[in-house]
């Protein structure tokens, strides 16, 4: 089922255009994603259940005129990106999973054996990124996708509105760019289970940062 597109009285950007939303979609299963391994910067590629998972996931798209599609670079995202129905994705640098440092492609739960208590928004990933920097990136995309629109994380006043973007990326990262959306501290990404290729919108009630989906 496609997500409505909208109120009958959006908010507004100051040039009179509807705010913008901010569509997430996680990539496809990766041989890690399924077995519950930290998957930062290994660029794995899809499963064939994950292609399918890409492959259905373009039926939430139907309907939808994007004004912008990104992609992190790392293949999971990209394959998954065009599966969806968007080949010409622009690749965002840094637009990527966490660096998990020491804990690459280990199990949380195997973690946990060793540390028990261990939970990465809390411990962090040693020898990786702090959850600090991942939250910058993060803040990047939202500063982008709000460009012109004369919110708080509006960094280009000067920039044409987009009112519908898409963002193919990764489980942890797009956890952190919804919190950051919601202006909330960037561990609150905790709260919001995001399964592969799921689909999420973002975007607002009466001027006030909001989930309009999630997890679809």
């Amino acid at each position: 089922m496609t997500p409505s597109t909208g109120a009958a009285t959006p908010d507004l950007t100051p040039a009179g255009t509807p705010l913008p939303r901010l569509w997430l979609l996680r990539h496809g299963e990766t041989e890690w994603s399924r077995d519950g391994r930290y998957t930062g910067l290994t660029d794995l590629p899809l499963t064939g259940n994950g292609e399918r998972q890409a492959v259905e996931a373009k039926r939430h798209f139907e309907g939808v005129a994007f004004d912008a599609v990104y992609t992190s670079p790392l293949q999971r995202a990209t394959r998954t990106a065009a599966l969806a129905g968007f080949p010409d994705a622009d690749v965002l640098p840094y637009a990527h999973e966490w660096d998990y440092g020491d804990n690459e492609g280990q199990s949380s739960a195997l973690i946990r054996q060793q540390n028990p208590g261990y939970l990465i928004w809390t411990h962090g990933a040693p020898q990786g990124e702090s959850l600090h920097e991942v939250a910058e990136r993060a803040d990047r995309v939202i500063s982008l996708v709000q460009a012109g629109c004369g919110t708080p994380a509006d960094r280009d006043p000067q920039a044409q509105p987009v009112q519908n973007a898409l963002l193919v990326a990764h489980g942890h990262f797009l956890r952190i760019v919804a919190a950051r959306w919601l202006a909330f501290n960037a561990v609150e990404g905790r709260r919001f289970v995001l399964g592969t290729a799921a689909v999420c919108v973002l975007g607002w009630d009466k001027q006030t940062p909001a989930i309009v989906h999630w997890n679809l």
